[in-house]
């Protein structure tokens, strides 16, 4: 009798840890794959109550484990699958024995891919990205701003509280943003970011495969940007690869102890850049930028570990593919380790080779900005798999040169300087270029509050090489006048709440000078869609003479002349001095006005005004 209850209680006890181990089966990443990808392997990151000692099993035609591997923690397994060419769509059964003997099963879908997905376009110079941050543009579903078990709620009149903007508040106004002539929508980080406070912006990841509830859903993202490639506009995802947030559920539970850099510890970046291009710099100074944190809240990813590398590229992959995502910008680029930058850009134009990945490298010097962009000539033999960067150094020359005195060293000639050390950059063409961001003060302000210094600044913006960005609001010259605080700069965009005054989207209480601007911008970008020479043109610079800046765009279908005129005066200009590009007399038309021009001996400018001038062939 005694043997039959220990029998009875040893079988009890394994049916138990058998469900338990069921219910603990918390994740398997990716949860899903596709079939006919580029890259043969795929790894998936399991994590559940010793996992480690489980044996895994998987029958399905074109799937191979390949092994097995558990690091420091006997709760995470990495599973590495080998895909053939022979796998179709459907779904396997993913399988873990558990040393007992009890066994828990799991289905695993390979999804059949969009037709053309490998070959999809990404973002290019005939683009205009709009950059929203999401939780400030519009509330399109006020049933989310609360949601039960993430720690922070809703507080708008707090300005680094949530406000509750969302992605139905962007598709609701997808007419609008189409109206003014964006072509692409890049957003401040959508996955879930349950931080305590702050978290509104969305740079402390805690779930790399989920969007936020607060803003919406997976499936409502992938609406997102279905609905708006139906209007002609990409979207374009923010990625954070160097750090995530404190809060993320890796750091309950570590996969392994070198997951995090410094050993789990807080220890600040230095955020000298400089020293990974230093020829006389010392490893620790390197170390002391790459591998520390950026805040206590904010644990800096050991990308040397392969397995948290793959996760990472994985992801990045995963989403694309998910969403029909038209480009990713890489928030603090270089901040990660630099071999796996090389790997990650590497995969993503595997499966994707149109692809626009943007770095983020706030620098001001453009030898260390290019360094990263593919085929720029490089101090070492690094290989950058990147197509393109941001101007950070154009975006600071545009505004000190539009605010300086004209002199031999200052103004215009430091912004004509700039351009002439294009030669570092492999493709300058492919440079995101812009005004402002998220994480600065905005134009209008920087400005001085000057609408046609703003005007001169984005009418260059739009037609000089690269691809233009600008931030939400600066088409009706929002400002942070006073205060450089980032909740004030990501102000919401007024219109995008049931109860506001002022409604930008439909124009109701906007003031003159809010509704000139959103005009000018409407006709500017508009033009621009239909300028070839702006889209596919080369380049031609002349050097600043006493306050005036000219330049020209010019394809084999279209010639464009810009002409920025920075004095109270107006501006006389001597044609013959083109003349190896401008090939005279000629007619034009102001891209913005319409006004006829006949380009023939002298060309009159008017005072801080600018001249876009569509040549006429």
């Amino acid at each position: 009798m005694m043997i039959m209850t220990r029998l009875l209680v040893v079988a009890f006890l394994l049916l138990v840890q058998g469900v338990t181990y069921a219910q603990s089966l918390e994740r398997v990443e990716p949860s899903f794959w596709w079939a006919d990808m580029v890259h043969p392997d795929l790894q998936l990151m399991v994590h559940g109550d010793n996992i480690a000692g489980a044996q895994v099993r998987l029958d399905y035609p074109g799937v191979q484990i390949e092994r097995v591997e558990s690091l420091d923690n006997p709760n995470y397994a990495f599973i590495y699958l080998s895909l053939s060419d022979t796998l179709r769509p459907g779904i396997a059964s993913l399988e873990f024995v558990l040393p007992s003997g009890e066994s828990v099963s799991r289905p695993y879908e390979f999804k059949r891919r969009r037709a053309g997905s490998a070959q999809r376009q990404g973002f290019d110079a005939s683009d205009v990205i709009y950059l929203i941050t999401p939780d400030r543009f519009a509330n399109g579903d006020p049933a989310n701003d609360q949601v039960e078990g993430l720690r922070e709620g809703p507080e708008r009149a707090y300005k680094g509280g949530r406000h509750g903007g969302d992605i139905q508040g962007i598709i609701a106004h997808l007419d609008y943003i189409e109206d003014m002539g964006f072509t692409q929508i890049w957003t401040m980080p959508l996955l879930v970011n349950d931080m305590p406070q702050y978290s509104y912006h969305g740079y402390s990841t805690t779930d790399y495969y989920n969007i936020d509830p607060r803003l919406g859903s997976n499936a409502l993202y992938a609406e997102l940007s279905a609905q708006a490639r139906q209007r002609g506009i990409g979207v374009i995802m923010d990625v954070i690869l160097n750090h995530i947030g404190s809060e993320h559920w890796w750091m309950k539970d570590l996969p392994s102890a070198d997951w995090i850099n410094n050993g789990g510890e807080f220890t600040p970046t230095s955020h000298r850049r400089e020293a990974l291009h230093d020829p006389h710099g010392a490893m620790i100074d390197k170390q002391a930028f790459n591998d520390g944190w950026f805040v206590e809240t904010m644990p800096d990813l050991n990308q040397r570990n392969p397995h948290l590398a793959t996760y990472l590229i994985q992801n990045a992959i995963w989403w694309i593919e998910f969403a029909d995502l038209s480009g990713i910008r890489v928030d603090t680029y270089s901040y990660s380790d630099k071999a796996f930058l090389g790997e990650w850009t590497r995969r993503v134009m595997q499966e994707y080779p149109n692809f626009n990945i943007v770095g983020e490298e706030w620098s001001v010097n453009p030898a260390i900005v290019a360094y990263w962009q593919q085929d720029s000539r490089r101090h070492d033999d690094y290989q950058s798999y990147l197509p393109s960067v941001m101007d950070f150094p154009l975006q600071t020359t545009l505004i000190s040169a539009l605010q300086e005195p004209e002199t031999w060293a200052t103004g215009l000639r430091k912004l004509y300087e700039l351009i002439a050390s294009d030669f570092l950059y492999g493709d300058p063409y492919n440079l995101v270029v812009f005004g402002d961001n998220h994480d600065m003060s905005r134009v209008f302000t920087q400005l001085n509050e000057d609408p046609e210094l703003l005007k001169m600044a984005m009418s260059f913006i739009m037609t000089m090489r690269g691809i233009p960005q600008v931030f939400y609001g600066t088409e009706i010259a929002m400002s942070n006048a006073g205060t450089d605080d980032h909740g004030i700069i990501r102000s919401d965009f007024p219109g995008g709440w049931s109860d506001d005054l002022v409604n930008a989207f439909t124009g109701k209480g906007l003031s003159p000078l809010q509704q000139d601007m959103q005009l000018f911008f409407k006709r500017l970008l508009n033009w621009r869609q239909t300028s070839d020479a702006i889209a596919r043109g080369k380049l031609t610079q002349y050097a600043p003479d006493n306050g005036t800046y000219v330049f020209f765009r010019t394809s084999e279908r279209q010639q464009v002349m810009v002409v920025l005129n920075k004095n109270d005066q107006p501006a006389s200009l001597d044609l013959q001095r083109f003349s190896e590009v401008l090939r005279g007399p000629v007619n034009a038309a102001d891209a913005i006005t319409g006004r006829p021009y006949r380009l023939e001996d002298t060309l009159t400018v008017g005072p801080k005004q600018t001249l876009i001038l569509q040549i006429q062939q």
